[in-house]
């Protein structure tokens, strides 16, 4: 049992719950609570360890005993450290370490989601979550974007992280995965409703962040600019609420198609 707060694995779970550097030396991120922890389980993702604690519930003790007899390494941490190392203000007494690898891409793309300039973790997990709702194949980072496996950002995704590939990408890379498809841009300033755009084809959604939109490298990639439509007077939406209405109006478009 680990009772120091000095503790080697207590250290690693410090550095991954701050900057993205730190994770990217180490190669892992979190995954805190029963839940998330549950679905990394599922999904196969390669874990680095585990640890509880007493106060975690029924349903995080049944997970630890379903971890330790896979051959995950577990460890049972005091309440009052794990609680102190922790970002959530009910970890439910379990907190993963798992390693930073990514999904396979398909061989085929044609629903990609590019969040550019999502500076908030909540609408970037939100996005990933939706994404992967909506069926997306692949959620491509780009630089001016915050780290899609920043603990927060983990959280809001739910899950999504473990089903759906999501690549760091600079701008360069991105552009040569889109070679057969069509990138849309959502801007207020879109001359196309979104309702009127053809989301049946092979496409990449651009959605800009609430602050400063579109970066300039992704207006310049963009084929076409589409809004969505508000009768109301509202000047924008939320970014992850945008991202989610477009998606679902290509998940529309396609349904009727078939």
């Amino acid at each position: 049992m680990i009772t120091s707060p000095h503790n080697p694995k207590l250290k690693l779970i410090r550095a991954l719950a701050g900057r993205p550097k730190e994770r990217r030396e180490a190669g892992a991120f979190l995954a805190e609570g029963a839940r998330l922890v549950e679905e990394a389980f599922a999904a196969q993702w390669p874990f680095e360890f585990a640890l509880f604690s007493a106060e975690t519930s029924n349903r995080g003790k049944k997970l630890v005993e379903q971890l330790a007899a896979s051959g995950v390494e577990v460890e049972e941490v005091g309440p009052e450290i794990l609680r102190a190392k922790s970002e959530m203000e009910n970890t439910q007494g379990v907190v993963a370490v798992l390693k930073l690898t990514n999904l396979p891409l398909p061989n085929f793309l044609n629903f990609i989601l590019i969040p550019d300039q999502i500076r908030d973790p909540g609408n970037l997990g939100t996005l990933i979550r939706s994404a992967a709702a909506a069926g997306a194949q692949a959620v491509f980072i780009p630089p001016e974007t915050t780290d899609p496996f920043a603990p927060k950002v983990i959280r809001a995704g739910m899950g999504a992280h473990f089903r759906l590939p999501v690549y760091n990408l600079g701008w360069d890379e991105i552009h040569a995965h889109l070679t057969e498809l069509t990138p849309f841009l959502a801007d207020s300033t879109g001359q196309v409703s979104c309702w009127g755009a053809d989301f049946r084809q092979p496409l990449a959604l651009m959605v800009g962040g609430e602050a400063e939109g579109a970066s300039q490298n992704a207006r310049e990639l963009a084929k076409v600019i589409v809004n969505i439509p508000m009768p109301g007077k509202i000047e924008s939406l939320n970014a992850g609420v945008a991202g989610a209405v477009l998606m679902f109006e290509v998940v529309r478009q396609r349904s009727e198609a078939v």
